[in-house]
Order: structure tokens, then sequence, then C-alpha cells
């Protein structure tokens, strides 16, 4: 007997997505835990790691997708915490820089060690891995153009 391909709607699919991205943020949050660093925070020092010596808040939060007075508050907590450093190049500009200190450093390399993420994603293979990124950009694409 032939299986029938299971049809959902746009509203379906839309909830789907939903489901495993906030499936997969609470673990990997609670993979984080042990390191007392919230995931959103992670992203942050993704990117900052990404963009190289001293990113600016536009930068970030272009590189994370978020508002920039949201990067503003996160770099403000982060710094107490000794991940980043927040400073300017030349005195009484409006252009903040963020650079990853040490501690900073060592959790950026602990986000590329997620046992979480792995196992989440081991059920597809590369083929289809490729397929899923390529349409999920599609629709990023199409987000940012309307």
């Amino acid at each position: 007997m032939e299986k029938k391909a299971l049809e959902l709607s746009n509203f379906q699919l839309w909830l789907l997505i939903g489901k495993v991205n906030y499936s997969i943020f609470l673990a990997r949050q609670r993979e984080l835990n042990r390191y007392h660093i919230p995931v959103r925070q992670l992203h942050v020092l993704r990117a900052i790691h990404d963009l190289g010596s001293k990113a600016t808040l536009s930068e970030v939060a272009g590189r994370v997708e978020r508002e920039t007075h949201w990067i503003s508050r996160q770099a403000i907590s982060m710094e107490k915490d000794g991940l980043i450093t927040r400073s300017r190049d030349i005195p009484k500009s409006k252009i903040l820089k963020l650079e990853l200190t040490e501690t900073g450093l060592h959790m950026v390399k602990i986000a590329n060690r997620s046992k979480t993420i792995d196992a989440a994603l081991s059920v597809l293979n590369k083929k289809e891995r490729q397929q899923l990124a390529s349409n999920l950009n599609k629709i990023l694409v199409n987000l940012k153009e309307s």
C-alpha cells in the first residue's frame, strides 16, 4: 500500500517550524546551563567572533537578526559577566565596538561542541540537510523582501 505524503497547510507548517525551533532551543539551553550562559548571549558571542576584532553593535545586530537596542542591552550584561569588552575607537564617537574576552572566546569554543545540535540534526543525511538549509534560506529571503 502506497503511503500518501503528509500535506500540511501553511499554518500547520509554520507551527511545526516553531515547535522544532522551540524544542532545539530548550535542549540547547539545558546543555548550556552548566556554563551559566543563555543561548541568545551565545549567539551574540558567536557573531562577534565571526565578525572579527571589534565588531559594531549594528554589525552584530544584523548577524543575529535582532534590533540594535537589544544587542546593546545584551552587551551591557555580557560585559558585566566578563564575556566581552565595549569600547569606542574615538572618544565621544557614537560607534560602540564589541570584543571578546578570553572567557567569551572560551564560550564560543564551547558553542562549537554541541551534542544537542548534532543529535537533533543527525536524523538528516547530507542531501536532506542541504535541502532543508536551502528551503529555510528561501523563506528568510522572501520575508526580508516583503
